[in-house]
C-alpha cells in the first residue's frame, strides 16, 4: 500500500503570460499562451511522485480526452491511479490563469468533475486510505468529501495534512482537532485565525492559535520570505532560497508534495520543511504548475551543495 494518499483536484491549466495582471475591465495584449496540467491535488501528487514518494491519488476527472490523458501522465510520474474516478457527465476541471512578468498570478477555476469526488468515493477507498501513513488534501473538492476523509483517516491513525487552499469557509474546530499538520500561506492563516500577518512574529501568533484549536503541527508559508514551523516543542523560521521567480503558480503545491514525501521517508518536520523549501524554489524558476515540478536528483544536488 502507498505511504502517501493525496485526495484532491485535477485541472487543465490554460495560462496567459502578460506584462501586468489586468484590472477589471482592462484588456492586456501581447501575451503568450501555454496549456499545462494542474489542479492543487494533482500538482501535489505529481510533486510527491517525482520526488520519490510512494503516492496514490484520489481524484475525479471527466470521461474525456483530457481526463484519460491525465491518468497516463500521473502513471508516468510513478503515481498509483487505480482509485481515479471518471465522470460521464462533467468535464475535466479547467483553470484560467494570468501570470505577470514579476511572477505574480491570478486564477479562476471551473471545477467540472472535481465537484463529483464525493464522500462515498472516500468510503470506497477506505482500505487503501487506512493503510497509508499520510493523507494530503486541499480544498478544491467538496468540503464534505474533505471532512469525510479527515474523519476516516483520523480513526485509522493516518496523519492528516491539510493545505487549506483555496480558502472559503471557516474550518470547524472538530476538523482542525483531527489534523496532524496544517499548511496555510499567510493569507489563509489570516482568514483562519483573524490575525493580520506582516512578520514571522505574527505568523507564530497565528500558529499558536491553530495549535490551541487542536492542530498538532503548523507550518505557515510566507512566500519569498520563507516559512515558520510550530508545534508544542518547536518554533523555527526557515528562510527561503533566493531565486528569480518566473511563475509562482503551484509553488505551494510543490512545497506540500515535497514536505509529505520527506516526512514519509522519516525526516523531521524541520528537515522536511527545508527539503520542501528547496523543491519549491526550483519550481518557481520554471513556467507551469506541473511542468515546473523538479525531480529528486535536482533537489538532492542542492542539499549536497
Amino acid at each position: 500500500m502507498s505511504k502517501i494518499v493525496v485526495a484532491g483536484s485535477s485541472n487543465i491549466d490554460m495560462t496567459a503570460y502578460v506584462k501586468t495582471l489586468p484590472r477589471p475591465g482592462e484588456t492586456i495584449g501581447g501575451g503568450r499562451f501555454m496549456q499545462a496540467n494542474g489542479g492543487k491535488g494533482a500538482n501535489q501528487a505529481v510533486a510527491a511522485g517525482r520526488l520519490g514518494g510512494d503516492v496514490l491519488f484520489l481524484t475525479c476527472v471527466g470521461d474525456d480526452m483530457q481526463g484519460r490523458m491525465l491518468k497516463d501522465v500521473f502513471a508516468s510520474d510513478g503515481i498509483h491511479t487505480e482509485c481515479m474516478k471518471f465522470s460521464p457527465t462533467s468535464p475535466t476541471g479547467t483553470a484560467l490563469i494570468f501570470v505577470a512578468d514579476d511572477g505574480e498570478n491570478c486564477i479562476a477555476v471551473a471545477p467540472g468533475a472535481n465537484r463529483e469526488l464525493l464522500p462515498s468515493d472516500i468510503d470506497a477507498a477506505a482500505d487503501v486510505l487506512g493503510q497509508a501513513e499520510y493523507l494530503l488534501m486541499q480544498l478544491e473538492i467538496p468540503l464534505e468529501t474533505v471532512y469525510r476523509a479527515v474523519d476516516l483517516a483520523y480513526a485509522e491513525g493516518v496523519k492528516v495534512v491539510l493545505n487549506p487552499a483555496p480558502f472559503s469557509d471557516a474550518i470547524p474546530v472538530e476538523v482542525l482537532s483531527k489534523l496532524w499538520l496544517i499548511t496555510p500561506n499567510e493569507t489563509e492563516a489570516e482568514k483562519l485565525t483573524g490575525i493580520k500577518i506582516a512578520s514571522a512574529g505574527e505568523a507564530f501568533q497565528a500558529a499558536d492559535f491553530l495549535l490551541s484549536q487542536g492542530v498538532k503541527n503548523v507550518i505557515i508559508t510566507l512566500g519569498s520570505s520563507g516559512s515558520i514551523i510550530c508545534n508544542a516543542d518547536t518554533r523555527e523560521f526557515v528562510p527561503a532560497r533566493k531565486v528569480t521567480a518566473v511563475d509562482t503558480v503551484g509553488a505551494g503545491d510543490v512545497y506540500n508534495g515535497a514536505l509529505v514525501t520527506a516526512l514519509s521517508e522519516g525526516k523531521s518536520l524541520l528537515d522536511a520543511a527545508r527539503f520542501a523549501t528547496l523543491s519549491s524554489s526550483i519550481a518557481v524558476t520554471r513556467p507551469g504548475a506541473q511542468s515546473g515540478v523538479p525531480h529528486r536528483e535536482e533537489v538532492d544536488a542542492l542539499l549536497n551543495q
